[in-house]
């Protein structure tokens, strides 16, 4: 069941977060099983589709997954997660109404970043864990090295273009917390039931990060 106000360890733990696209809502609770199953305890929801908010809130009524909200881009959005049982919310970009709301709230947010100004935004509101997106198209690799200098305090969780063939570089990388995936959630996976290969696949980004 959903435990309420969590600490930010209980999302970064694994070092991998998966990220969920649900579109249909008897895929939920299977695939969060099939995620803790395979040592991946946390999923974060996406808020693209029609039953998102459905779809979560099955997911932290039904199962132990530490569950949240991503692709939030309003404060009304924050509400809508955080009723539906989101623990921790994601965004895609920088919104300061957004992270007063999650404060407001006292709900963990993790906000996107992809420039140093940006980064230098989200200090002045006093967040310093942050999702660098769309990762691999700002500069990946690269960018999260160059900002290491001027911000060593800040932590990334970049999102957008890893998978299991350069997780493991960016893991290497110091100001990386972790990083964000769907990679063990592929949409043609969720599509064909296939929670076996979840589960398999999730055990395997366990053990890449456990390697680093």
């Amino acid at each position: 069941m959903n435990p309420g106000v969590i600490d930010e360890r209980d999302v970064l733990d694994r070092r991998v977060v998966p990220v969920l696209v649900l579109e249909d809502l008897d895929t939920a609770v299977p695939v969060a099983a099939a995620l803790a199953a395979g040592g991946l305890p946390v999923a974060e929801v996406t808020f693209r589709t029609a039953v998102a908010a459905e779809a979560l809130a099955r997911i932290a009524a039904e199962t132990d997954l530490v569950v949240g909200a991503g692709t939030v881009v309003r404060p009304e959005q924050v509400d809508a997660a955080v009723a539906a049982g989101a623990q921790f919310i994601v965004t895609p970009g920088l919104s300061a109404p957004v992270v007063e709301r999650c404060r407001a709230l006292d709900v963990l947010v993790i906000p996107g970043v992809a420039t140093a100004t940006e980064v230098i935004a989200a200090l002045d509101h006093g967040v310093d864990l942050l999702k660098l997106f769309p990762a691999e198209a700002v500069g990946g690799i690269a960018l999260l090295k160059a900002l290491r200098g001027p911000f060593p305090d800040v932590r990334f969780v970049p999102t957008g273009g890893i998978g299991p063939a350069n997780a493991a570089s960016y893991l290497a990388i110091p100001s990386v917390a972790a990083v964000g995936g769907s990679w063990m959630v592929a949409p043609e996976l969720i599509a064909a039931h296939d929670f076996g290969a979840v589960t398999r696949l999730a055990r395997e980004a366990v053990l890449l990060a456990e390697g680093v």
